[in-house]
């Protein structure tokens, strides 16, 4: 039933349209769709500020709370005191009016005796400044003059020194008062004596002023170091917004708010965007599942065989996924490259590659944690590089021992990755992590070649792949149906194998699949088992019986043997493959020594009632089989072939099968056949070297009579 619905299906060569590959891809991206919508949804909730939180509610995303932050940012530029600058020009100043003060009244007293109370006010208030003589009184000095001058000088210098100090620290307009005070109270415990104290007082609050000035630059230059101290208040992905059971407050509220747990709608442009990531990587592999197709005559097969280890490994990611975390590295366990491995030994090379990367993109989404916005690009990372490993280190070999081989490499560079990216981190780790994960990484590579050797088996049967070892087990000379070749039709046996050697050659001389070719040219003639003796290889000292039969019941005979050999093909339940090569290898083909023959006695003759039926060969290997059977055959005939012979019999075919069209649906190019009939000739050129001639000598036994 399978082996039947497989085969309708290759019939209806849906692979050739545009619907199948179109209809794989989408397939992928709706299954990654479907699997991947927990990581990019959000769960919203109905919450009323006040309320209890009926769970504990994790932030999504990572956002900033402005809020929070203009709070903080006005806090710390309100606390900023203002910036003031001290003018030392107005020290010297008013220091210098104290200084001329002093100056004038010892001016002054020098001349006391020759002048009166009065006239010493008029000198001194004609000596003194203007802004002096306006701002102090003359007779404010009267004590002054009374002093000694030894009580002067020390008078002079407690003014000095509490104007000094003062003005050192910069007296500010607000502060003015409070050091008039202090200084009243300063001179009043001094030393000094009382009768000079007053005065004293009246100078040094005279001279106090303002001279630490707002610097408004200053002060905003303060204000902006101070902000930039001021971090962002952020809302990390997976922190705890609300706790089961506690109250929901305004702040809280605000967060869940701002974090879009009570936008209903919020969910809609995610999935919008996931649609979008989900139909560009089904359209890599559309693109590549056409190409593939086109360029290397994929069939139904290869396509449904990448859909399926797709929609695997997929599930595998999401499986894994969901018992890990961002901070929890189980992505390192993850067999991914078993996908790899069986889209190269099943397909081909380059769609193992492109399904890595693809892989490796979805991989970034699958073990987010489930954050909502978030993407794990280590994990991308890592998985891109464990299946590139898988592809590189699977080496073309038809042992299953190459897939352990290839998983040593792969474990070999999931170490370095992984001490890659412990090294680089900032995170602080022990060494029982590096180990923990480093053997992540070993079990991860060889859990793949446990599940690519499991798988294979169950892929190969249930989508009917010919691979390699089912291959050579049919290429066993102990194979039943080859010992009914050999033992039924012994020359069709010979005439097989060396159809076997010239078409393996000649398939590895252009890249097609060699052990193909050379398995079903060992079976492409296992219709002549049916009547062996009417095919001239096997009549070895009899009669043709082809002498005493009309021409038309022997080409009734010749052409039915190809449809023969692919029933009985058929019957033995043989690989499509060998039963399409088997019935296609004479193509369309006359049968040109029954033709003429039959021309020759009757001139109205058909030609197509000589040919085969066909179809023409399908595939690369089928027409290089077309074409070793008839060179074979054309080489056997000759007595003494020379190099030049054979260059001339392989040419001559070549051109006769491309001249009747036998070619025309195979695929091969021009520079392909070119290539072929150089391989098929140093081939022939190795079987049928120049021997030796031994002579003749007696037996060494005599023969009975």
């Amino acid at each position: 039933m399978k082996e039947r619905f497989l085969l309708q299906l290759q019939k209806l060569n849906l692979h050739k349209s545009k619907l199948l590959p179109a209809l794989s891809g989408l397939i992928v991206a709706i299954f990654f769709f479907a699997l991947s919508i927990p990581n990019v949804y959000t769960q919203t909730y109905e919450l009323e500020k006040y309320s209890t939180a009926p769970e504990t509610i994790r932030s999504p995303i990572t956002i900033e709370n402005k809020k929070k932050t203009e709070q903080q940012l006005r806090a710390v530029t309100q606390a900023v005191e203002d910036q003031y600058t001290i003018s030392e020009d107005i020290a010297e100043e008013r220091l210098g009016m104290v200084n001329e003060i002093y100056e004038v009244v010892e001016e002054t007293k020098s001349k006391e005796g020759n002048l009166t109370k009065d006239e010493q006010l008029i000198m001194i208030e004609s000596l003194l400044s203007d802004e002096l003589s306006k701002g102090l009184p003359s007779e404010a000095f009267l004590p002054l003059l009374r002093a000694e001058q030894s009580l002067l000088n020390e008078s002079h210098r407690l003014l000095e020194t509490l104007l000094h100090n003062y003005f050192n620290e910069g007296v500010q307009g607000s502060e003015v008062k409070d050091l008039e005070r202090r200084m009243e109270l300063e001179i009043q415990y001094s030393e000094t004596p009382s009768f000079l104290k007053p005065v004293l007082t009246d100078i040094g609050t005279y001279a106090l002023v303002e001279n630490a000035l707002f610097d408004h630059e200053k002060t905003e230059a303060v204000i902006k170091n101070a902000a930039a101290t001021v971090e962002p208040v952020m809302i990390r992905a997976g922190e705890v917004i609300v706790t089961e059971g506690s109250m929901i407050t305004g702040d809280l509220y605000d967060d869940l708010l701002l974090t879009g747990l009570l936008d209903q709608q919020r969910n809609l442009l995610p999935s919008v965007g996931l649609a979008i990531f989900a139909l560009l990587l089904g359209a890599i592999l559309y693109t590549e599942f056409r190409r593939a197709v086109k360029k290397e005559n994929w069939t139904f097969r290869p396509i449904f065989i990448s859909t399926f280890v797709s929609l695997l490994i997929i599930t595998l990611m999401k499986v894994f996924s969901l018992f890990g975390s961002m901070e929890q590295p189980l992505y390192f366990l993850v067999p991914a490259v078993t996908g790899v491995m069986i889209v190269r030994i099943l397909c081909s090379e380059r769609f193992a590659i492109v399904l890595a990367v693809v892989y490796s993109l979805m991989a970034c989404l699958l073990f987010n944690g489930q954050l909502a916005g978030a993407l794990h690009a280590t994990a991308g990372m890592y998985l891109l590089l464990s299946q590139l490993a898988g592809i590189y280190f699977l080496t073309p070999s038809n042992e299953r021992l190459s897939i352990v081989r290839a998983s040593v490499g792969v474990a070999f560079i999931n170490i370095c990755a992984i001490l890659f990216f412990l090294f680089i981190s900032f995170e602080k780790y022990t060494w029982s992590e590096v180990f923990l994960y480093g053997g992540y990484g070993i079990a991860g590579a060889f859990l793949s070649s446990v599940l690519t050797l499991g798988l294979l088996p169950f892929i190969e049967t249930g989508f009917g792949v010919l691979s390699d070892q089912k291959l050579l087990t049919l290429a066993s000379p102990n194979h039943p149906i080859l010992r009914k070749i050999l033992t039924e039709a012994p020359g069709t046996y010979h005439h097989s194998v060396m159809v076997a050697n010239l078409s393996e050659a000649a398939c590895e001389s252009i890249g097609a699949h060699g052990l193909l070719a050379r398995v079903a040219s060992y079976y492409h003639d296992l219709g002549k088992t049916v009547q062996p003796r009417y095919f001239i290889e096997n009549q070895m000292g009899m009669k043709n019986p082809h002498d005493f039969m009309k021409p038309e019941q022997s080409a009734e005979i010749i052409i039915n043997h190809p449809y023969d050999g692919a029933r009985m093909l058929k019957e033995h339940k043989f690989p499509e493959e060998v039963i399409d090569i088997a019935e296609q290898h004479h193509g369309t083909t006359l049968l040109k020594y029954f033709y003429y023959q039959a021309k020759e006695m009757k001139q109205d003759t058909k030609e197509e009632d000589y040919r085969y039926p066909g179809p023409k060969p399908q595939s690369k290997e089928a027409a290089i089989v077309c074409i070793c059977d008839s060179v074979e055959a054309a080489v056997r005939s000759l007595n003494h072939p020379t190099e030049e012979k054979l260059k001339k019999i392989v040419a001559s075919i070549l051109e006769d099968r491309m001249l009747d069209g036998q070619l025309d649906d195979s695929n091969l190019t021009f520079n392909e056949l070119k290539r072929m009939e150089t391989a098929i000739c140093e081939t022939l050129q190795g079987i049928f070297h120049s021997r030796i001639e031994y002579p003749v000598t007696k037996p060494l036994v005599k023969e009975a009579k």
